[in-house]
């Protein structure tokens, strides 16, 4: 298995985006990878979750923060399980992020998810961010729409703890659901840190990847 890294900016902190259908989709997704990437000089967070009730927003705006201090969160109110329907809004809306954010990697939902809405923001990822790196992250759910990923972050257990730690912290309104547990959280990235040769990892699928075969990192199509 090869090793990639991301690349350093020449100049400016290194832009990351984190975009979400719902509250706890983007933690549930790369939370791991958003602690690691935390610990990363110069790196700088931005993130959309696209709906959310009036409780549930207030733990997305509380919750990313404490992942990745210093996020700058920015929380939509589209009707949750509607946005195809809403397909417009969503465009207008990351369109309007992208125009004054030029993000090096992008964390967006899987375009062949089952939850329609994380399908919707995920494939408009796409075509909003071009220039960017885009990495999709997965999200377990009853439909079993789990698929073999592309690329794999690595964590430390502490890390992996950590970030199931936070997931129940920062929802208290999930917790109580019948899939939300530590063992579902924790095995998945078990699974994957199995499949890269890891304790735990996260997994993330990617359509295309250019390969800086001068700098030895990994930059945006």
């Amino acid at each position: 298995m090869n090793r990639l890294g991301f690349p350093t900016p020449s100049s400016g902190p290194f832009r990351l985006l984190a975009v979400g259908a719902h509250a706890d989709d983007i933690e549930i997704g790369c939370g791991g990878t958003l602690l690691a990437l935390a610990a990363r000089p110069d790196t700088a967070l931005s993130a959309v979750v696209m709906t959310a009730v009036p409780q549930r927003r207030a733990e997305a705006r509380a919750a990313l923060p404490a992942y990745f201090p210093g996020a700058d969160v920015d929380v939509l109110e589209l009707p949750d399980g509607r946005l195809p329907a809403h397909w417009n809004d969503c465009k207008e809306a990351l369109e309007s992020v992208a125009a004054g954010l030029k993000p090096h990697l992008v964390l967006a939902p899987r375009t062949d998810d089952a939850h329609q809405d994380h399908r919707l923001v995920g494939t408009l990822a796409r075509t909003v961010w071009r220039d960017a790196l885009i990495l999709h992250y997965e999200i377990p759910k009853w439909d079993g729409d789990t698929a073999t990923p592309s690329h794999y972050v690595p964590l430390p257990e502490a890390v992996a703890r950590r970030k199931v730690a936070l997931l129940n912290e920062c929802y208290p309104t999930q917790v109580g659901r019948d899939w939300w547990d530590d063992e579902l959280f924790l095995g998945l990235m078990r699974i994957r840190g199995m499949e890269c040769r890891s304790r735990y990892a996260e997994g993330f699928f990617a359509s295309k990847v250019l390969l800086d075969l001068g700098g030895g990192g990994v930059v945006s199509p």
